[in-house]
């Protein structure tokens, strides 16, 4: 049966470039061999819901089962390089926090990823786009099965959403989630969504549940190591 939107897909993929990098993969083999952080597991996401790559998303909408690759454009994939995110900052910055910006690092300003290119003059240009972003790329997918289930259909949204799994039940229609008492006001945010998904209305466990250990919130500093 063909793919819709709103349907759940478990996937194996990898991404990559003109010249075959691999930029982007969920299998171990690949991403072992590209370098790449993460764990290596199969991907479940909703189609039409912006949890994947835009292109790879559309192209999915009336396939089925098998294995796909999937060329796509910048349009499709990353966008187009914005001039506007190459930006510059004071030397100063960075000698406050003991960090040599040498050309080609990556570093972390607040939750946003940046490139330094140059450093010189007492200042240092920063590349805030997107590495991947005005290249053609190419992903290779595999659809191993379309996720009927609501309860994984759950699991796998409050992985994309949270990256954790919590203990929930469904009764009519309603979805009680037990959460920490910290991640109510986050997850109250996504209410809609659960209603537009599966036609369930959130609430919580009236269980206390403890909040996790040694969770500290502090503001990251600028710029930060990877």
């Amino acid at each position: 049966m063909a793919f819709k939107e709103k349907d759940f897909l478990e996937v194996e993929f990898t991404g990559t470039l003109k010249d075959g990098t691999v930029f982007d993969s969920n299998i171990k083999v690949e991403m072992e061999k590209a370098k790449l952080n993460g764990e290596a597991k199969p991907f479940i996401f909703c189609l039409g819901e912006g949890m994947f790559v835009k292109g790879v998303d559309k192209f999915l909408i009336g396939k089925e089962v098998g294995e796909y690759a999937i060329p796509l454009t910048p349009e499709e994939s990353f966008g187009k390089r914005d001039p506007k995110l190459v930006r510059m900052m004071p030397m100063k910055a960075f000698i406050e926090h003991k960090i040599n910006p040498i050309p080609g690092t990556v570093l972390n300003f607040d939750g946003k990823m940046g490139k330094i290119l140059t450093a010189s003059g007492g200042r240092v240009m920063i590349d805030f786009n997107n590495p991947i972003a005005g290249k053609d790329v190419e992903y290779k997918v595999k659809v191993s099965r379309k996720i009927d289930s609501k309860e994984e259909q759950i699991d796998a949204l409050n992985d994309f959403f949270y990256r954790k799994k919590f203990e929930f039940e469904i009764k009519e229609n309603k979805l009680i989630m037990k959460v920490p008492k910290e991640m109510k006001s986050f997850i109250e945010m996504f209410k809609d969504k659960y209603k537009e998904l599966f036609g369930l209305e959130v609430e919580f466990a009236p269980e206390s549940v403890p909040s996790e250990e040694g969770k500290v919130d502090e503001k990251v500093e600028v710029p930060k190591k990877e």
